[in-house]
């Protein structure tokens, strides 16, 4: 079994990637099985046919059209049965205050599978590090952990949550611990997680942004199987060609396998599948 549980096409704002082609361009590479997991961010993106449609050069900066989305993955469902199996996603760039947008969403679409993400705090984006430039390092990944902590407690229709410690693909600073100085936040963070029957994912991006640890770290990893984890997932969060790597998947794997982990996994109607690494 070879799947990539996060992907982005043209319905993700940032992404030109046509949903098709890289249906096409992973059974080339031999994927059995893909999510699509497309941006929605509520607080500083709008929703098509709602709000005014706000362009960054020619990308147009607003959540999936979901209508159009999941209607075209229905379509592709049915075009390519029996080679590969793609599964309904979305990734959810949650904040605090947009709880109630995405339970609404959610109750409107169900899904198979939603990755719990944070870009954003106080609609201050990450990428362009307008929320970091308000704070010390230790102020913001502090306040990072602390509103993960707050959605995992008080969300609970999510799949696993995603690239746990993303603030270190923008953080530009050398030296800090993030792991080390937040370690007992992220242990009750990943506590809740089990506890609820939620996972994490291994995001294989570490590899495209040059980063000198996976995402999660390799401390994340191995405190959540401690804790007991088990539910993991493996997505390379392309948004174009290049990204889409079985490579990088099957190095993940690995990782994974020699730091004791025996299964990952793949999901259906928001239900964990294990497979065997």
């Amino acid at each position: 079994m070879l799947a990539d549980y996060h992907l982005h096409t043209e319905y993700s704002d940032d992404s030109f990637y046509d949903m098709e082609k890289c249906v096409k361009d992973a059974c080339e590479l031999g994927f059995d099985e893909l999510c699509l997991t497309d941006h929605v961010d509520p607080g500083i993106k709008g929703d098509w046919g709602v709000d005014e449609v706000v362009y960054r050069g020619k990308e147009a900066i607003m959540n999936v059209d979901y209508p159009k989305y999941f209607a075209r993955i229905k379509h592709l469902q049915d075009k390519y049965a029996g080679k590969i199996v793609i599964k309904k996603g979305l990734e959810l760039g949650m904040q605090v205050h947009t709880i109630n947008y995405f339970e609404d969403l959610l109750r409107k679409y169900p899904l198979d599978f939603a990755i719990l993400s944070i870009h954003q705090i106080d609609n201050l984006e990450f990428w362009t590090h307008d929320f970091q430039k308000l704070y010390s390092e230790s102020e913001y990944y502090t306040l990072y952990y602390a509103q993960m902590y707050e959605l995992v407690t008080k969300f609970k229709n999510y799949s696993v949550l995603g690239h746990m410690d993303l603030l270190k693909r923008y953080d530009e600073k050398d030296g800090y611990d993030a792991f080390g100085n937040h370690k007992d936040i992220i242990r009750d963070i990943l506590k809740v997680v089990i506890n609820d029957g939620k996972g994490i994912e291994f995001n294989t991006s570490c590899w495209k942004y040059k980063l000198d640890d996976y995402m999660p770290s390799v401390n994340i990893l191995k405190l959540y199987r401690l804790l007991g984890g088990k539910i993991i997932t493996i997505g390379s969060d392309s948004h174009k060609a290049e990204d889409l790597a079985n490579g990088n998947i099957l190095k993940a794997r690995q990782i994974l396998k020699d730091l004791g982990y025996e299964t990952f996994n793949t999901f259906e109607n928001m239900q964990p599948i294990f497979h065997k690494l």
